[in-house]
């Protein structure tokens, strides 16, 4: 069941990859009028849901500078460079290959319950990794909003 719960993860962020292709990293680093954070943020705020959601809650050792950046209520401290957009699109695909592997070792066994901002209580990994897709659609939708404003 895993895998089918990674693919649900994996497609959507496939495809606002695909979309954002066209865009240059003038328009990525566009906080549009409105919005606190731009479309560069919103990738890299995914990444870190995922490793705050899944490895930081569980105890586990994260990248902290990278979670610093664009964890909740955080902005874009800056304009984000190419080779940093580069390394986010990558690690938004491996990363979720690392989770696969690290849910077959077992090692999110010291995860403690937590309810999220919109009211979820979280139990376990595997609930952790059912809201993903929740969180995820919504940062999505942000960007889909922002790429017609920049």
């Amino acid at each position: 069941m895993i895998d089918k719960q990674i693919e649900f993860i994996k497609q959507p962020r496939l495809m606002i990859l695909s979309i954002l292709d066209k865009f240059t990293m003038e328009q990525l680093n566009t906080i549009p009028a409105g919005f606190n954070n731009n479309i560069a943020w919103n990738l890299g705020h995914m990444l870190a849901a995922q490793y705050g959601i899944f490895y930081k809650r569980a105890g586990l050792e994260i990248d902290e500078s990278f979670y610093q950046l664009y964890k909740p209520d955080s902005k874009p401290e800056g304009q984000i460079t190419q080779a940093q957009l580069d390394e986010i699109k990558s690690m938004l695909i491996t990363s979720l290959d690392k989770l696969e592997e690290d849910y077959a070792n077992q090692i999110f066994t010291n995860y403690p319950t937590w309810t999220t901002r919109y009211g979820a209580s979280i139990s376990n990994i595997d609930e952790a990794i059912a809201f993903l897709p929740f969180h995820e659609g919504l940062h999505i939708g942000y960007i889909m909003a922002m790429r017609k404003l920049v």
